[in-house]
């Protein structure tokens, strides 16, 4: 290894509703300029401000032409789809769903018994060639979530490899990185990542400096932000000296193809969006379930 990736640019998220109603962090959303190819979307949610209301969720809605990936750190998400598959992601819980050509499902949020909800949800690309694949799941526990701690420094690997162990998660086309890293106050982590592929950090606790130089420089980010990262073969990042830091480290292969999206549909053209939407409409969508109305 010896091509640092540095910082190129640094995102504060955007405050979105979506769904029945509910507030997210966005740091990225689906566009056809595709900045950050493979990946389509990173929302942060959190529903931990009485003034929000009641938990209103996302009902049962359509998905064609991606991957949605959902991790928990606190609280539970109930889930169901027009297949037939129900279950709880839990703390520490990850859903891996290629809905490939085509899913109906729902997401109601439940609080921990402390009253908060926190989590990711990750869009990941489908490469043409598999956008009309059959859906599926990679349901993930987290007792089945490797854990690598050293010197400080604790990597919970749900796609990736560190220190020789591997996450669960595994077949997936934009060969990923998908880890939650936690640093106490000093310490360092380096990531190998492929050449080519993106690379970004979204930081949601505490402060660091990432894509330090071989002199150990780098761009201070703290919460709550994204680090976005040049080329380069690997990444380091040291948390600051007074503080712990805690982030999402995701990379991917970019597809390089033209994509359009619209609403939960990312296709590659603009008659493909069209055809996914005639089949909501003619009950074709989902070849098991019978759509009216």
């Amino acid at each position: 290894m010896d091509t640092p990736r540095f910082v190129s640019n640094i995102i504060e998220p955007k405050m979105v509703i979506e769904g029945a109603g509910v507030l997210l962090r966005r740091s990225i959303a689906p566009s056809r300029a595709n900045l950050f190819d493979p990946f389509l979307l990173f929302d942060h949610f959190a529903f931990n401000d009485p003034i929000e209301g009641p938990i209103r969720g996302f009902p049962m809605h359509p998905h064609r032409g991606i991957e949605t990936v959902t991790y928990m750190l606190e609280g539970s998400v109930n889930h169901r789809d027009s297949l037939g598959n129900a279950g709880l992601i839990g703390p520490g819980d990850v859903q891996w769903m290629t809905s490939g050509r085509g899913i109906l499902h729902e997401e109601m949020p439940r609080r921990s018994p402390d009253g908060n909800i926190y989590g990711f949800q990750l869009w990941v690309n489908l490469p043409a060639a598999l956008k009309m694949s059959q859906p599926r799941y990679q349901e993930v526990n987290a007792d089945s979530i490797p854990s690598v701690q050293v010197d400080g420094a604790t990597i919970r690997i749900v796609a990736g490899e560190v220190a020789g162990m591997s996450g669960p998660v595994t077949e997936i086309a934009a060969n990923p990185i998908y880890m939650d890293v936690q640093l106490e106050p000093g310490v360092s982590f380096v990531q190998s990542i492929p050449g080519g592929h993106t690379a970004v950090a979204y930081v949601f606790d505490g402060r660091g400096d990432f894509g330090l130089d071989q002199a150990g420089r780098g761009e201070r980010v703290e919460a709550v932000r994204m680090a976005i990262f040049g080329d380069g073969d690997h990444l380091k990042v040291r948390a600051a000296p007074d503080s712990q830091v805690r982030f999402m480290l995701m990379a991917g292969a970019p597809f390089r193809e033209p994509i359009v999206p619209y609403g939960p549909f990312v296709m590659n053209t603009t008659l493909e969006i069209q055809q996914a939407l005639d089949d909501l409409r003619n009950g074709t969508f989902v070849q098991e379930l019978t759509i009216t109305g």
